[in-house]
């Protein structure tokens, strides 16, 4: 059944609200890419009769998920936040990361006024400035051309004690590569002729998310104390410790020296701290401990902080690049036509289905219910390639029984989680336990005449293995993604080629006679 209703037109204060009469679920797997080739392919190694039976008697076509069609530089791989942004404002929203670099290459970062303004008040001061961020060119959580213009922006203010402070990545970047990203930072300090390293440590420790504060207490300790592994050179201690079998995001903090027992730098109050992730999740602890006040540690440093994107509006710290809200994305408009919709993830996931999917600052709406099922610990996740996906499916089939009628968000992200480890075994196992969960949510709504759309944010596990060096990948892929459509009132439903993430949106509304508002660029995926 449809509803013509005009977005544009419609006045809640006086339209009749439309009446779902069936339940209509989105089902997004996180890392669910498509490849025609099934080497190194993990779902076409795996056994999936549901998925199988899916691809064999319903419409599908595949989505641009990866560079401009997602917001992010040309070329660059796609990935679950810009992913989620995408498909839930239906437009090419510009990420965050896009917004920064097109401040780079256009010098309009120079001109950053938040930025100019700490700088200024640092030199005034005399204080040291602090860049603390991973160095990594992945884009997923920061930039080194970021850094660099940090660097050259410290530099034009007149600023000398610039010390950087590197967490190391080997997640997002291919492992042991730490020692060429410092190397290659090493010889742009001498390009810029400003700054100096200062520490170092793996993401594992400075970039936790799960409240395990005794790995970001490592951090602190090593940023404020000098806590660490005591060195003189950075790239010979990264070589070390790979000699050593740790890997470039569990090396613990490193001291640098630059005399006998003399740190280079660390942390004292007066100084200006600047966080240059432009990824906000996983960076919050580390910014919380060095940044916010602390009445149970009077001895804790007093320092001007600058976030580079808005990390958490309650930290009411200053931020370069404050985000902007999107307008009428598929939830604000869900919401204002009355129609339920539930999001249902497991709780590692939550900002997935409200920030990035909401465009920005979560929606508050009686419409709207978030479903959380608690996460497994990362450390324990790896014995575990099932995750939550169980949970997730038996809430949402339960939220079936109690509501048949609203939009269901539900999203699936066990592929991409055993993916991004590396061991292709436990990604074909956590792909058929979801097989088994797509049967139950399929079931489930076409018992009820209702519409499921099944498709991913992103590729990782269709390509485990580099095909030219053979080597593992764990790292998010260029591919396109599926697009599946299973509607049993429309059978002879045909599906258009040379679609993209933003596409989805208003294929929702379509499908509910909702049009799509002026702000979403995509369009309606069905014939």
């Amino acid at each position: 059944m449809k509803f013509n209703i005009s977005v544009a037109d419609y006045d809640p204060m006086q339209a009749n609200n439309p009446k779902i009469d069936r339940p209509l679920a989105l089902v997004i797997l996180d890392g669910w890419g498509y490849a025609p080739r099934t080497e190194g392919n993990a779902i076409a190694a795996a056994h999936t009769p549901y998925y199988d039976e899916i691809c064999r008697s319903f419409p599908m076509t595949i989505l641009s998920a990866s560079g401009e069609s997602i917001g992010r530089p040309r070329g660059s791989a796609g990935n679950a936040e810009a992913g989620h942004l995408t498909v839930g404002t239906g437009r090419v929203a510009q990420t965050d990361v896009a917004r920064i670099q097109s401040a780079v290459e256009s010098g309009s970062f120079m001109e950053n006024e938040v930025l100019n303004a700490a700088f200024s008040k640092a030199r005034s001061n005399g204080a040291s400035v602090h860049l603390i961020g991973m160095l990594s060119e992945s884009g997923i959580h920061s930039s080194t051309e970021t850094l660099y213009a940090l660097l050259r922006l410290a530099k034009q203010r007149g600023l000398e004690d610039i010390f950087i402070h590197c967490i190391l990545d080997g997640l997002d970047v291919a492992a042991r590569t730490a020692d060429i990203y410092v190397e290659a930072l090493e010889i742009k300090l001498a390009d810029i002729g400003v700054g100096r390293i200062a520490t170092m440590c793996g993401r594992y420790f400075a970039m936790d998310s799960n409240e395990r504060w005794e790995r970001t207490a490592r951090a602190y300790t090593m940023l404020i104390h000098a806590e660490g592994e005591r060195v003189s050179d950075a790239v010979s201690a990264i070589r070390s410790s790979f000699l050593r079998g740790i890997s470039d995001e569990f090396i613990s903090p490193i001291v640098l020296d630059k005399a006998a027992n003399e740190p280079v730098a660390s942390i004292k109050s007066g100084d200006l701290v600047v966080f240059f992730n432009h990824r906000s999740d996983a960076i919050l602890q580390l910014v919380r401990a060095v940044s916010l006040p602390d009445e149970a540690s009077g001895a804790k440093p007093i320092v001007e902080t600058v976030c580079l994107t808005e990390y958490d509006r309650d930290f009411n710290l200053p931020a370069a690049f404050k985000s902007e809200a999107e307008k009428n994305t598929l939830t604000s408009v869900l919401a204002d036509f009355e129609i339920p919709n539930v999001k249902i993830t497991e709780s590692s996931r939550f900002r997935h289905l409200t920030y990035f999917f909401d465009g920005a600052p979560a929606l508050q709406s009686e419409f709207g219910e978030q479903i959380l099922v608690p996460a497994l610990r990362e450390d324990a996740r790896g014995g575990h390639p099932e995750s939550e996906s169980f949970k997730i499916t038996d809430k949402f089939l339960r939220g079936l029984e109690s509501s048949e009628r609203g939009v269901f968000i539900v999203n699936i992200p066990a592929a991409a989680m055993m993916a991004d480890t590396g061991d292709a075994a436990k990604t074909v196992a956590a792909i058929q336990y979801i097989d088994t969960c797509l049967g139950g949510i399929c079931d489930g709504v076409r018992e009820r005449n209702g519409v499921v759309m099944l498709t991913s944010t992103h590729g990782n596990c269709e390509e485990m293995f580099d095909s030219v060096t053979g080597e593992r990948n764990n790292s998010t892929t260029s591919n396109p993604v599926p697009f599946h459509y299973l509607d049993a009132q429309a059978s002879d439903a045909t599906l258009r080629e040379n679609g993209a993430l933003s596409d989805i949106a208003p294929t929702i509304l379509g499908v509910l006679g909702i049009d799509k508002p002026s702000e979403m660029t995509g369009t309606d995926l069905r014939h």
